[in-house]
Order: structure tokens, then C-alpha cells, then sequence
């Protein structure tokens, strides 16, 4: 069975940094393209940041780029967000992804989803 499994969310300050983890079992992580999305109460998923499986490029949401960073290292199957300058309005739960998509932005196109984990940025 497929698992994803996130770690590494919680409280922070506002301009601070957090870095989310993502472990992956059972499948053949390095073929597969990964993601991360987050949703806030009340709102839809969406977008954060992805990867392809071959580390050749990333992908991010504008509310996110040059603060979030996203990578991989397949022989340890994990994937990592690393989150700076954190904002009020990045609090939401955040959920790994795994696809093969191109590294796509579409939550329809990643087939296997982790429980997520929740960041709160107090201001």
C-alpha cells in the first residue's frame, strides 16, 4: 500500500521558516512526480509547488515563488517544501502528492495523497 507521510508543520511567526517533510513507501518514488498543495478552511486546494521525478524542474504558485523552495531526494524518498518568509496567509494544511504528470498543477493529475500536516503563521 501507498503511503505518504508529511511531517514538520506548526506554529510560526509571521517572516518566519519551516521546512515540511514528505516520506514515501512502497512506491517507485524516483519515477514518480511530486507535489505539495495546501488548503485553508474554508477554501478549495491548491497549488503550491512541484517536482519532477528526474529533479530536471520545479514548478510554483506566484503566491509562493522566491519564498518556497521545493526538492527531492529520491534515494532517501522523501520530498521537502522549505517555506521563508512565512505570511499570515500561507496558514493552511499542507499535503504531499505523488503523480506522474510532469510535475503538473492540477490536484486530479497525483494519484496517491499524504493525511497532511498544518502550518499556522500567527502575525
Amino acid at each position: 500500500q501507498v503511503q505518504l507521510v508529511e511531517s514538520g508543520g506548526g506554529l510560526v511567526q509571521a517572516g518566519g521558516s519551516l521546512r515540511l517533510s514528505c516520506a514515501a513507501s512502497v512506491l517507485p518514488f524516483g519515477i514518480y512526480d511530486m507535489g505539495w498543495f495546501r488548503q485553508a478552511p474554508g477554501k478549495e486546494r491548491e497549488f503550491v509547488a512541484s517536482i519532477r521525478w528526474d529533479v530536471d524542474s520545479s514548478r510554483y504558485a506566484d503566491s509562493v515563488k522566491g519564498r518556497f523552495t521545493i526538492s527531492r531526494d529520491n534515494a532517501k524518498k522523501m520530498v521537502y517544501l522549505q517555506m521563508n518568509s512565512l505570511k499570515p496567509e500561507d496558514t493552511a494544511v499542507y499535503y504531499c502528492a505523488a503523480g506522474r504528470n510532469s510535475g503538473s498543477d492540477y490536484s486530479a493529475e497525483y494519484k496517491y495523497w499524504g493525511q497532511g500536516t498544518q502550518v499556522t503563521v500567527s502575525s
